[in-house]
């Protein structure tokens, strides 16, 4: 049986992009980053991968995938959606949100999507 190894992201700044998302998600390069490829991992214990290659693929509108990060609750997702913003993140004024949404999506430095989600939201 096959397992998840690594989400892979797609960027044209790999040091802009390993200095946000190791930031972002407190993980750090497993290796020594090469050109044009770095996988990160968590800096504290056991978690995904994510790794970032040099793309010159434009960033798209509606990506068919994106990052998922969870927050406790409406509190610390707010919390959360400004750190990100200080490290370099910009709000997306998404179009296709849905009524009383539980996600806010933001777009990183290099302007992949990713959504910041209140895991309390409506419980």
């Amino acid at each position: 049986m096959v397992s998840i190894g690594s989400f892979v992201m797609g960027v044209s700044d790999l040091p802009r992009a390993v200095a946000f998302w190791g930031a972002a998600l407190d993980y750090v390069p497993r290796d020594e980053v090469e050109d044009g490829w770095a996988v990160l991992v968590p800096a504290r214990g056991q978690g995904p991968q994510l790794a970032l290659g040099v793309s010159e693929t434009p960033v798209r509108e509606h990506p068919r995938s994106h990052l998922d990060l969870y927050a406790a609750d409406a509190a610390e997702q707010a919390a959360e959606i400004e750190r990100l913003i200080a490290l370099g993140a910009v709000r997306v004024d998404w179009d296709l949100y849905p009524e009383d949404p539980d996600f806010v999506v933001l777009a990183d430095p290099e302007g992949n999507r990713f959504c910041v989600i209140d895991t309390a939201h409506g419980g």
